[in-house]
């Protein structure tokens, strides 16, 4: 990744504070979306344990000491590797890391030569779009939960070249 100002690096549990403030920070403009950390958002608490023990990886980009950004994969299918926790701060949004941070994600599906594929909530319009300007054909089935967000979730599916 190349953003002369910005440090990149694999996450560590020790980040759970910064990766739920940022992740926290993505839910609010959304009116009813919040942070599920007993069931939904769990995995935020120990992120990196969470994606080693699913064949995945995640990094953290960094603007000082400020977290600005997350994006990494977990593979818990022999076909493909799903996209997770895909998140850029506000203030750093619309400059290409989001874009960059995919990529890397995606670079890793070609390297294995595995599908890729994700989920995101029915509300995340905007990142809708994105998903689909950068491949990705969104899927007709929608999965819900019983969380305090009552969250619905679109399926996205990398089309295959």
């Amino acid at each position: 990744m190349v953003f002369a100002d910005l440090t990149l690096r694999p996450a560590r549990d020790e980040d759970a504070a910064i990766l739920i403030d940022l992740v926290g920070g993505c839910f609010a403009p959304y009116p009813g979306c919040e942070l599920d950390l007993d069931f939904m958002d769990a995995s935020l608490k120990a992120i990196a344990s969470y994606v080693g023990e699913r064949n995945g990886e995640i990094w953290l980009v960094f603007d000082g000491d400020q977290l600005v950004g997350s994006g990494g994969y977990i593979q818990e299918r022999p076909d493909r590797i799903e996209l997770i926790k895909l998140y850029v701060r506000d203030s750093h949004r619309r400059r290409g890391l989001a874009s960059a941070l995919l990529n890397k994600v995606r670079q890793v599906a070609e390297r294995k030569g595995l599908g890729m594929d994700l989920w995101t909530d029915t509300r995340f319009v905007e990142a809708h779009h994105f998903y689909t300007r950068h491949g990705f054909i969104q899927q007709p089935e929608i999965r819900s939960f019983d969380d305090p967000s009552k969250t619905s979730e679109y399926q996205f599916i990398l089309a295959q070249d």
